[in-house]
């Protein structure tokens, strides 16, 4: 796309202000005026005020939404450049009927898996308790629970599943898995045993969840797989949000149904103030971090860059795919 002057780039959703250090930006130098944004608008006029003068916005993962009703309120927008293979906020229909782009970039999977077990470790230990205590001029203050010879039931054994599993082996661990489409063959393949969706919530005593956010997966752990969950265990969550109904977890967390959560995602983010699952003393929740590496976001910004590039010269740019695409 040959311009006269430079266009107007907006990076959203940087919280920690690293965008413009992950990635050379230089190539872009006299054909784009960049102007980055630290802070998360929620309130969606605000948002289109702020937006509306720009060309190109560079969004990070699904922090902030692309609605049809926000697409229309943008008139010069011609380029939405998200990080991540797919972003179930941006509607591409709408997008599409506008004449807006929409373009993905490559994404690397360790660092959800390796926070996972960062989340399990730390929630079976009790290790911000302890570290706490530690500050606070005490010493040990609980008994932690243990791996070796525990159960983990993983929801989902895709390719991030199959590696939280092969972790747990190494623990040694014993490893259930269920996921709508699973085989047995696969599952024992990764040294897990295919089991039912009741059997795994009822004889885990750690679930994981490792879905892709659909339609036919929204909502898939509710009140009646909760309550099958023993008192002692605890669920893990940094995939999606509403895979798991948030009002059914609460109650079992308040009730001390289940042991605890270690949480990364949630259904509206950032969490409210007031919210919940800030507070409840049997919750381990980190801000959606698990994507969140010095790795994955060189490659997140070195992919729109290119993107972006590309896109000036007319040239085809990484096309990104809807939730269920």
């Amino acid at each position: 796309m040959p311009v006269d002057k430079p266009i107007k780039v907006a990076i959203l959703d940087d919280y920690q202000g690293v965008a413009l250090q992950l990635a050379d930006w230089t190539v872009l130098k006299g054909k784009a005026d960049i102007t980055v944004f630290r802070d998360h608008l929620s309130d969606l006029a605000a948002l289109v005020e702020r937006l509306k003068s720009f060309d190109v916005v560079c969004v990070m993962r699904e922090r902030t939404p692309f609605s049809r009703s926000i697409l229309e309120q943008l008139p010069n927008l011609k380029l939405l450049a998200s990080t991540g293979l797919r972003n179930a906020s941006i509607d591409l229909e709408a997008a599409h009927e506008r004449g807006v782009t929409v373009c993905g970039t490559g994404y690397t999977s360790h660092g959800a898996i390796e926070l996972t077990w960062a989340l399990i470790l730390a929630i079976v230990r009790n290790v911000p308790a302890e570290i706490a205590s530690v500050r606070a001029g005490q010493w040990q203050i609980s008994v932690g629970g243990d791996l070796k010879g525990k159960t983990i039931g993983v929801v989902g054994l895709g390719d991030i599943g199959a590696k939280i599993a092969g972790i747990a082996l190494a623990f040694g661990m014993n490893v259930l898995a269920w996921s709508q489409n699973l085989t047995r063959e696969t599952a024992e393949q990764h040294g897990a045993r295919l089991v039912g969706k009741a059997e795994l919530f009822r004889d885990a005593d750690i679930v994981t969840v490792h879905l892709k956010l659909s339609r036919r997966t929204e909502g898939i752990i509710g009140a009646p797989e909760l309550n099958l969950m023993r008192s002692t265990a605890y669920l893990v969550n940094t995939s999606r949000g509403p895979l798991v109904d948030e009002n059914a977890l609460i109650n079992a967390l308040k009730n001390r149904t289940i042991a605890g959560a270690a949480l990364d995602v949630y259904d509206v983010e950032p969490l409210t103030e007031s919210h919940p699952l800030r507070s409840l003393d049997n919750v381990l929740a980190t801000p959606h971090i698990g994507f969140v590496t010095e790795d994955t976001y060189k490659i997140f910004y070195r992919d729109t860059v290119e993107n972006i590039t590309a896109w000036l010269s007319g040239n085809p740019v990484r096309v990104a795919k809807s939730r269920n695409g």
